[in-house]
């Protein structure tokens, strides 16, 4: 696995290590990792979102009502 050596601020820092502290995560890379993964994960459903919102903006009207539309939308986002 690449190594990378990264600085954070200080609150950032205490942050990390009362993670690691608590046994929550068993390292700082270990949590980072989490982290990215989540904010990749996170990307993805917004990318998902933008693509859906840009085919509505082009699709003109629909006869859904916004319940369908929500109930529609929590079920492709939770998969």
């Amino acid at each position: 696995m690449p190594r990378q050596s990264i600085s954070f601020s200080k609150p950032n820092d205490e942050w990390l290590k009362n993670q690691v502290d608590s046994e929550e995560y068993s390292s700082k890379s270990e949590l980072v990792n989490d982290l990215i993964r989540q904010a990749r994960k996170q990307q993805i459903q917004v990318d998902w979102l933008r693509a859906k919102l840009d085919k509505a903006e082009t699709s003109g009207f629909t006869k859904d009502t916004k319940e369908e539309i929500l109930r529609q939308s929590k079920s492709l986002l939770n998969g």
